[in-house]
């Protein structure tokens, strides 16, 4: 998920309760909801290419959980050092073992966000690198922010009501609220989950083009739980299409499209085994290339990586060569060796060295 849902939920792990056994506790958990993210900012250093291959890697696994909590517990005591170890409540002060459990809750709660979209993440890196993806959540999903910013806002209201009428207030407010938008997570996830499995079979139960789908997936769009878009793997073609997961019916505009597999040549093997490749085949889920000879011929081909999970964001999102989101390209020159990763800008195109190339 983007990093407003995280910190969102992290918030509110803090008012649901935590935040009554310690100080700093909204504050660390909001943190460290956030914290396995940390990977973008540190991997561009090495640049775009490794942050796409260690994204969601170490830092978002269970055996990385405890380092992030370690980085958030410490910033935030470096903080509570610096401001002059000043507490609200006295009566309450910090708990730094409870505040890194707490640390180490969120990252779990990043962990399980991220499991919900159709990224994916790799918990048991460096055990596995296999990816795992729930594919019921868009990776913003507009009804998440609205109930945990009720959660968290809301309490706010109640509370001007109380000190108008005196009511007398017992510990940190916002307990009911926070727990509520919570469960109303837990509960959409349920609903998502079960129109999932609708539209996921609708898919499998018919053909294409006489074919019998060999694989199908149902990915998510935001706020709408009851529209997905349909990926179809069949022996010679993958079927993309709409699914309306509560008739269940597929392509019910008559808009199914066919991208037949490429074949394979010296060029697109050369692509593949890139250091860009290797990470996007591992990461794709249905993988697909396309090869753009560049004139004059003697400059080689650029090789388009695209995962078909993502051709149905729009182009608006996504560069001019791509089709669709979160697509990659390497340039292979006439004797076939990497020239370097492709970018595509207002610009033009810019070439990269892969790692190890600089």
């Amino acid at each position: 998920m983007e990093p407003f849902t995280h910190f969102l939920t992290g918030a509110c792990l803090g008012r649901a309760g935590l935040n009554r056994k310690t100080a700093l506790a909204t504050l660390t958990l909001t943190l460290a909801a956030e914290a396995p993210d940390l990977d973008i900012p540190v991997g561009m250093v090495r640049g775009s290419a490794f942050v796409f291959a260690h994204h969601r890697g170490f830092t978002h696994s269970f055996a990385g959980v405890p380092l992030d909590a370690l980085v958030v517990v410490g910033f935030v005591y470096l903080l509570w050092r610096i401001l002059g170890r000043n507490v609200k409540d006295p009566d309450l002060p910090p708990r730094w073992g409870v505040l890194f459990l707490y640390a180490c809750l969120a990252g779990l709660s990043h962990i399980l966000l991220d499991f919900t979209n159709n990224y994916g993440v790799r918990p048991f890196w460096p055990f596995s690198e296999k990816w795992y993806s729930w594919d019921i959540v868009f990776i913003g999903e507009p009804v998440i922010w609205a109930l945990l910013i009720l959660g968290l806002v809301l309490p706010t209201f109640f509370a001007l009501i109380d000190k108008e009428i005196g009511a007398r207030r017992r510990g940190p407010s916002g307990r009911v609220a926070a727990t509520l938008a919570l469960v109303g997570i837990v509960l959409l996830w349920g609903v998502r989950d079960y129109e999932h499995r609708r539209a996921v079979d609708a898919l499998q139960s018919r053909t294409y083009n006489d074919a019998a789908p060999l694989r199908a997936s149902a990915y998510p769009k935001p706020i709408d739980p009851f529209h997905w878009y349909g990926v179809v793997e069949t022996p010679a073609f993958f079927a993309l299409a709409s699914v309306d997961s509560l008739g269940p019916e597929v392509d019910r505009e008559g808009r199914l499209e066919i991208r037949y597999k490429p074949e394979e040549t010296a060029v697109t093997l050369a692509a593949k085994n890139s250091y860009v490749g290797r990470a996007f085949l591992d990461w794709a889920q249905y993988p697909i290339t396309e090869t753009e000879t560049l004139q004059p011929p003697q400059q080689g081909s650029i090789v388009l990586f695209q995962d078909l999970r993502y051709a149905g964001i729009p182009r608006s999102f996504a560069p001019r060569r791509s089709r669709g989101g979160l697509s990659k390209a390497v340039q292979i020159d006439q004797n076939l060796h990497v020239v370097g990763d492709v970018y595509d800008t207002k610009q033009g195109l810019v070439i990269v060295p892969e790692p190890g190339q600089r």
